[in-house]
């Protein structure tokens, strides 16, 4: 996987063969937070989550000699995270996250902490994590301690296909486990890296299906016997939003040198579904940059509570673990998301329905064969469900640890419900696709645009015209894979 584009890389290094290091300026800055922090420890003041129990345990004092058990105890307890297991790609995620926002030299953690952590991203160690647990505040306690477990030896993790023992991995890579230090436990577990991995994943996710959508749009534009005035520049100047101008003028060009283009059209105007494609997907795709802005903000951010600021010489415990600005645009980004499936399914009906020409269902010998009949059923449902999880998680609040997290952002909740978005709006612009490559077959001789024709040739590579009817779950399967592996051109 390669690092999110929008992920400032100042303190890490990316080598030649993807592998990633703290760079020295990284070193040193960590390096200098730590003795910062061992320096002020030796006094008597105290400092909560370092010295302190946690959460409405603050008040209570923790012996010196007890602080490093304070941190092991901290993490094992929080680990409890239930439901399916975080997606592999995910995880990856969160640690090079982690990874980059300890290496920013504020958490105060030791040097080979951030180090043990790049060993795990560098040899596909995979931490087991659960969708389930975090609050999203107070940092992504549940799923960042499962995260964390195996730095000292404890939990499991995906290695190479398999899921096993931290411990078993460890000694055969010949790393020793790593008992923590003060402060270690809670800056591991202190963070939004659940939800902001996820964030990130679906960013670059939905960056890959806006592009699809405007070529499946104008794919079935082509298709349907569409006019391409729609997408003319005049009508797009007068309202100048960038993802509409932007859109406009991708699907134009798309259409550039069709010859359905240049047949006489009777219709007056087209439905919404092909006529508004510029509005509808442009304004997904100004959210998608906004929320990016949010996102990138955030990643690069020092996220853990207390701060350790040693160039200032304070320890100040404040609330930047709390995942409200993400919370906010993770359920945006749902929203964004959904609505390219809407307006996609809306296409996909209008072809299967018989007008322009078109066979009903797209069949070629309809009443026999059933065609696309219920390949339309199931985007439909898979918008329905969209609906459903588009319900806002951050609108909710449970107060917890007897009233001293008394508002939560509920972003976690937000983040793996736009997982589940992301991967249905694929699957209904696969269907799209599919049901757009049958009606470009069905108006041959008539040949699209050199760049439709590209992408419909590469398909039917994979996933051959229906002349009959046959199990469409496989060619939609199919579909599914040739959205999630390339971009459209």
């Amino acid at each position: 996987m390669e690092l999110p584009e929008h992920l400032s890389i100042e303190f890490l290094q990316n080598n030649n063969d993807d592998s990633l290091q703290l760079s020295g300026a990284a070193h040193k800055r960590v390096a200098d937070n730590r003795a910062y922090l061992d320096n002020i420890l030796k006094g008597n003041n105290t400092y909560y989550g370092i010295n302190t129990g946690f959460g409405s345990l603050c008040n209570v004092k923790i012996a010196t000699g007890e602080l490093a058990q304070l941190q092991e105890n901290l993490v094992c307890s929080h680990a409890c995270g239930m439901g399916d297991e975080v997606p592999e790609e995910i995880v990856r995620l969160m640690l090079l996250l982690k990874i980059h926002g300890l290496s920013q030299g504020y958490s105060g953690v030791r040097p080979a902490i951030v180090q043990r952590l790049a060993e795990f991203y560098n040899n596909g160690v995979h931490p087991i994590v659960y969708e389930q647990g975090s609050l999203g505040a107070s940092g992504d306690l549940a799923p960042l301690a499962h995260l964390s477990m195996p730095l000292f030896g404890k939990g499991k993790v995906n290695y190479k296909g398999q899921k096993r023992a931290a411990a078993e991995v460890l000694q055969e890579l010949g790393l020793e486990p790593m008992p923590l230090a003060a402060k270690e436990g809670l800056a591991l577990l202190n963070g939004t890296q659940f939800m902001s991995s996820y964030a990130t994943w679906a960013l670059m996710a939905a960056q890959r299906l806006l592009e699809w959508a405007d070529l499946t749009g104008a794919m079935s534009a082509d298709a349907f016997m569409a006019k391409d005035e729609p997408f003319q520049h005049p009508i797009h100047r007068v309202r100048p939003h960038k993802g509409q101008v932007n859109t406009a003028a991708r699907i134009l060009g798309l259409l550039q040198g069709s010859e359905i283009q240049k047949e006489h059209k009777e219709q007056v105007q087209d439905p919404y579904s092909f006529r508004c494609m510029p509005q509808v997907h442009g304004a997904s795709k100004d959210a998608v940059d906004s929320i990016r802005n949010v996102v990138e903000t955030e990643i690069n951010s020092v996220t853990d509570n207390p701060i350790v600021f040693h160039d200032e010489d304070a320890i100040m415990s404040g609330g930047n673990f709390h995942g409200q600005p993400l919370a906010l645009n993770l359920d945006f980004l749902a929203i964004a998301m959904a609505e390219i499936a809407n307006i996609s399914e809306r296409r996909t009906y209008l072809l299967v329905s018989g007008q322009r020409g078109l066979p009903a269902f797209l069949a070629p010998d309809a009443g026999l064969n059933s065609g696309f009949m219920i390949a339309q059923y199931t985007a439909a449902s898979i918008v329905s469900q969209n609906k459903q999880l588009c319900t806002p998680a951050s609108v909710d609040s449970i107060i917890s640890s007897n009233g001293q997290e008394d508002h939560v952002s509920m972003g976690a909740n937000a983040a793996t419900k736009l997982y589940r978005v992301i991967q249905n709006v694929q699957r209904v612009l696969a269907i799209e696709l599919l049901t757009a490559a049958q009606a470009l077959d069905l108006r041959r001789p008539l040949k699209s645009s050199a760049a439709i024709e590209q992408v419909h040739a590469a398909l039917r590579k994979e996933v051959s015209m229906m002349e009959h009817d046959r199990v469409l779950h496989d060619d939609m399967v199919i579909a599914e894979r040739f959205l999630n592996t390339r971009m459209p051109y």
